[in-house]
């Protein structure tokens, strides 16, 4: 492929980001890809739309830091008349009116309000919500002596506590949960979970109408920004979504580098020093989210050696950045005191403060009222028999089986706290 040629022209050249290869050792693969391409690389997603893969450190902090050439909008795509309306993939390009699309004065406006109201969260009653949370999932398995780490507990948490801090009723609780995780999969009771999902939080807000509180739907009620309804509904949509997947990934992907790890397994019984190093060691090796689409070129452009054109859409490989060498000459040195990974993006695009935070006292409680819960724990399958979730954009395991010793189930809190 030449510097003159667009994603569209030719395809013989280009990288599946799908198939056998990616799915069972995509590290590999994005080493493979910066070795032939460098920084940034012609690809195909599924479906075989063409796209380029931004893999580069440098190139992914250039490209999430000029929001003006590099834009959020998907409407910009200039491959729209070639795609599908059963793309697979669709559900995360289409357009819709949430934050998550908007750009440069819109954009600050709608994150910023989000951003208000997530500081706004006591991170201390935060984190006794999390352990009352914790506590009563492990109950439900302590006493048998297995368990499924990611389906009953990590891919839990996350919107149950999300729930308590949106102050939605308890009663509304389970159903939010069972359809946050069907809308986002990509199968076909989706779509309809979504809507659910969208109801659910109408309701929420007309509850919050007449009677606010000290929750994060009401401070955007509250905001200077003055949002609407409808603007309010679609951002707490995106910030459920964004809570809900990654975190959990982060939770099981740091369970199993502890439990198979002996820089961390050393510390399994009683140690809670090693929790934040293995936490980050994570955002580093194993990222929640891999690979984001993206932004689009709002004009012609170079980018690592390859000629850009208007409507190009750039995939953020922020897995592929954070291992590129050029940063990190010494990959198996560990991370331990480098926060400089991009695994929640960068620029105004990126994860909104103080949301890493919030996910980071999330994440940190569940681990460790796991580890102090149940001390022995150990995988019963071998590490290389455990499965990674079939996605391109996420990085979690399908299931984390665990043994441990039966323990007595201590009586706790009746509510979700």
């Amino acid at each position: 492929m030449t510097d003159h040629q667009r994603p569209d022209e030719s395809t013989e050249d280009y990288v599946k980001l799908y198939g056998r290869q990616f799915q069972e050792d995509p590290a590999t693969l994005y080493g493979q890809i910066r070795a032939q391409y460098g920084g940034v690389a012609p690809v195909l997603l599924d479906g075989d739309v063409p796209a380029w893969l931004v893999c580069g450190y440098r190139e992914v902090h250039q490209v999430t830091s000029d929001s003006q050439l590099f834009a959020r909008d998907t409407r910009r795509w200039n491959q729209w008349d070639n795609v599908p309306a059963d793309w697979p993939l669709l559900p995360y390009v289409a357009h819709n009116p949430s934050v998550m699309f908007t750009e440069a004065m819109e954009h600050r406006r709608r994150a910023g309000a989000i951003g208000d109201a997530l500081s706004a969260v006591d991170q201390f009653d935060l984190r006794q919500h999390c352990e009352q949370i914790a506590d009563r999932l492990i109950d439900t398995f302590a006493g048998t002596g297995e368990a499924d780490l990611i389906t009953q507990y990590a891919q839990q948490i996350p919107l149950l506590v999300i729930a308590k801090m949106y102050g939605m009723p308890e009663a509304e609780t389970p159903a939010l949960v069972r359809d946050v995780a069907m809308s986002l999969d990509v199968g076909p009771d989706a779509i309809p979970a979504y809507g659910r999902v969208q109801e659910a939080m109408g309701r929420l807000l007309q509850l919050k109408h007449h009677a606010p509180g000290l929750d994060v739907p009401s401070h955007m009620m509250q905001s200077p920004a003055n949002l609407t309804d409808a603007e309010i509904v679609q951002d707490l949509l995106v910030v459920t979504a964004a809570a809900q997947q990654p975190t959990a990934n982060w939770i099981g992907n740091t369970i199993r580098l502890m439990l198979t790890d002996d820089r961390f397994a050393m510390t399994l019984s009683g140690g809670r020093g090693s929790v934040g190093e293995a936490l980050n060691e994570v955002l580093w090796h194993d990222t929640p989210t891999q690979n984001f689409i993206g932004r689009f070129a709002t004009r012609d452009t170079q980018l690592g050696g390859r000629r850009i054109r208007t409507g190009d859409l750039l995939v953020l490989g922020l897995a592929a950045a954070n291992a590129d060498p050029h940063v990190r000459p010494d990959l198996a040195g560990g991370a331990a005191g480098n926060h400089a990974h991009m695994s929640f993006g960068h620029g105004e695009h990126g994860c909104p403060h103080p949301a890493p935070e919030v996910a980071e006292v999330i994440a940190r409680t569940t681990v460790e009222v796991l580890l102090d819960r149940l001390p022995d724990l150990s995988l019963s399958v071998p590490d290389q028999a455990l499965r990674w979730q079939r996605s391109m954009w996420m990085r979690g395991l399908e299931s984390l089986p665990v043994t441990f010793t039966p323990t007595y189930v201590a009586s706790h809190a009746a509510s979700w706290g």
